[in-house]
């Protein structure tokens, strides 16, 4: 058995155990159903930190965005501004949210959204929600963990023999300790992510050269691309314009890459459903205060891991291109190619390109990290780990949530209402066993329609933002309005993916307009016609009855979570802000960045000694930054309110049925 394999196993082991310590001690902690569901409304300041910001970014991040970037180049890597907009989504709604959560004592969205709304169809559509976005997400992160084992054992294990022996370790504390157990779980994984993605960076870049090799292999990489944009520049250093009239109307043949203005835009707004979607209600009422929220989407989002994705993440990508992963730059200038990858994927898969290895871009991290084996094998195996941690923290946290809202706006709402506490555990331990479960038979056994599934997921979650809205802000939305536009918004995002157009050829249709019509992402589509449908039936369903319960929420959301006085005439420069930073930062405007800091056919133009689009994008990276701070701190978005929040009831779920209702309807309240 090679060194690097005894390295592995040695950090695998010693990573479980620290797993199942936390299940555990979780499980001896959970006393009540809330202490199961949701750490008893107790996770403190620096857990919740790292913690979030695990489940924010997931193995996706390590793994899957340098292939991506590697393949389409800095175009794409507009996407590493995920680091600001995901935590802008939290920045929107989550005070507002743990204050709802700990005032009426919601353990749930679903209970949050029907008690609100009065209704239950609401409650039901959210769980949908849920499930959507659980299962194929969850089924792609344990699939790619088994997919890196099997990689760097050299074939010992399976893909599949991996994935369920990695995913029986997640199961195992999840389901023991509850999300208290992935609270403390994802501490650890935090720093492992963020570790991992600096490391692999530091050698991808190391093995170029350095930073001034990496940018003279840029430029004479975009000398020798055959994919041009419209403007004639490299598709790898410019974006092809702000939207493209292509054959078809979706992304199938786009002109010098798909990611347009409006492609990187609408992908932004998909992404900002990881925030939105139902899991990170329950970790927003999962903490003792918001205290943790501004330093989590400002310093430990924004900043970090947005400097992370930007230069490491970067080396990694676009770096590989000079260490042999690229048959045409080799041949093209072997001066510029340090060919270790290209060796290592002739010995181990006879191709001289990624493109044609096994899982193509997918292969890249873990080649990179192979690198290592046999100058410091224990550092494969730690990296490794890093990987590993990175794909379970989003996982594991979807799987707590999903089996908390499936035990309680399912089984003990509709079937068993008096349900004790410990009943409760039980059935979300069963939860966590069902979502497992789904993710892994449909992991295993339906490869292609996981890849399909999975790109519905953060869209679907997006399909969230109306409801929020109408809970947080805006008490003009009616039940009607926001619960037929979720539904019309779910059946748009997956009228615009390739899911959909699978559906409709089964019954022998083909959809006129293919996957992201007009170079628009299929989330932008959802909340298209959910946003539209809710205005517009919320126009013709005002209910006087109905808006005076709705607005006890929103009286005391504004007594409470309001901007203060003294600082209300900086909301329009709040509004400005956005607006701006969203237009040139990640949406139309940033085709300005091809060419504002030097032409990207000409390197001697290149005013930092990097591509123009580059620059750029580290640019508005700072700015999105400044953006969250002053949207966080200064406007105190997300910053402890001055008045306490008094709790009516402890846990709705603790309540005779019907009761929460008549406490929240009683006088004064």
């Amino acid at each position: 058995m090679e060194a690097k394999v005894i390295w592995l196993f040695v950090f695998v082991i010693l990573y479980w155990a620290y797993c199942i310590f936390w299940g555990i001690k979780g499980a001896i902690a959970s006393k009540t159903a809330s202490d199961y569901f949701i750490a008893g409304r107790g996770i403190s300041l620096w857990v919740f930190v790292l913690a979030a910001t695990a489940t924010s970014f997931s193995g996706w991040t390590f793994m899957g965005h340098p292939g991506l970037i590697y393949r389409d180049g800095f175009q794409y890597a507009y996407a590493s501004f995920y680091a600001i907009t995901i935590p802008f989504t939290g920045v929107i709604f989550l005070k507002r949210q743990w204050m709802l959560g700990k005032r009426f004592g919601f353990v749930t969205p679903g209970e949050m959204l029907s008690e609100y709304f009065r209704g239950d169809a609401i409650r039901l559509l959210v769980v949908i929600v849920a499930l959507c976005f659980s299962v194929p997400y969850l089924g792609l992160q344990l699939r790619a963990s088994g997919f890196l084992f099997n990689v760097l054992t050299d074939g010992m294990f399976s893909v599949e023999v991996g994935m369920w022996l990695l995913s029986a370790v997640v199961f195992i504390y999840v389901a023991s300790g509850g999300l208290r157990a992935v609270a403390y779980v994802d501490t650890l994984q935090c720093i492992l992510l963020a570790g991992g993605i600096i490391a692999i960076g530091i050698i991808a870049l190391n093995a170029v050269g350095g930073f001034e090799k990496l940018n003279q292999g840029i430029a004479a990489l975009a000398q020798i691309d055959t994919k041009k944009t419209p403007d004639g520049y490299s598709h790898y250093i410019a974006i092809p314009g702000v939207i493209q009239f292509v054959a078809g109307l979706g992304v199938e043949n786009p002109v010098g890459g798909a990611w347009t203005g409006m492609m990187i835009l609408t992908y932004m707004f998909a992404l900002m459903g990881i925030h939105s979607a139902p899991a990170f209600t329950m970790w927003a009422f999962s903490n003792k205060n918001p205290a943790p929220f501004a330093p989590q989407q400002v310093w430990a989002s924004s900043f970090g891991i947005g400097f992370i994705l930007f230069f490491f993440t970067a080396f990694q990508g676009i770096g590989s291109h000079f260490l042999g992963a690229d048959a045409k730059m080799l041949a093209a200038h072997p001066d510029l190619v340090n060919n270790v990858l290209g060796a290592a994927m002739q010995a181990d898969f006879g191709v001289n390109d990624i493109m044609n290895a096994p899982g193509k871009q997918g292969m890249l991290v873990p080649l990179l990290i192979n690198l290592m084996s046999d100058t410091a094998p224990w550092l494969v195996g730690l990296l490794a780990v890093c990987a590993l941690a990175a794909m379970q923290s989003t996982g594991a946290a979807y799987m707590s949530t999903a089996g908390g809202m499936l035990t309680r706006d399912i089984l003990k709402h509709f079937i068993m209402p008096n349900a004790s506490h410990a009943t409760q555990k039980f059935w979300g331990r069963v939860g966590v066993a069902v979502i497992v479960g789904a993710a892994l038979v449909v992991a295993t056994f339906s490869k292609d329609a996981l890849v399909l599934l999975g790109g519905l997921a953060v869209a679907f979650g997006f399909q969230m933002w109306p409801s929020l809205i109408a809970v947080c802000y805006a008490p003009w939305f009616t039940r009607a309005g926001i619960t037929i536009g979720l539904f019309l918004g779910i059946i748009a995002v997956i009228a615009t993916e390739k899911f959909g157009g699978q559906i409709a050829s089964a019954f022998g249709y083909k959809l006129p307009w293919g996957r992201w019509p007009l170079t628009m992402h299929s989330a932008f589509w959802g909340i298209f016609f959910n946003l539209g449908a809710a205005i517009l039936i919320s126009a013709v369903t005002q209910n006087k009855d109905d808006y005076a319960h709705r607005m006890k929420f929103h009286n005391f959301l504004r007594e409470h979570a309001s901007v203060p006085e003294h600082k209300r005439g900086l909301i329009p420069a709040g509004w400005i802000i956005v607006l701006v930073w969203f237009f040139f930062g990640i949406g139309p405007g940033a085709v300005i960045g091809n060419t504002i800091f030097g032409n990207p056919n000409d390197a001697t133009t290149w005013m930092f000694g990097m591509p123009s689009i580059w620059a750029w994008q580290v640019l508005w990276w700072a700015l999105g930054v400044f953006m969250m701070w002053f949207l966080a701190y200064k406007l105190e978005m997300s910053r402890v309110p001055e008045r306490e929040v008094e709790a009516l009831v402890e846990d709705i779920g603790d309540l005779g049925e019907g009761k929460a209702r008549l406490d929240l309807d009683a006088p004064g309240n």
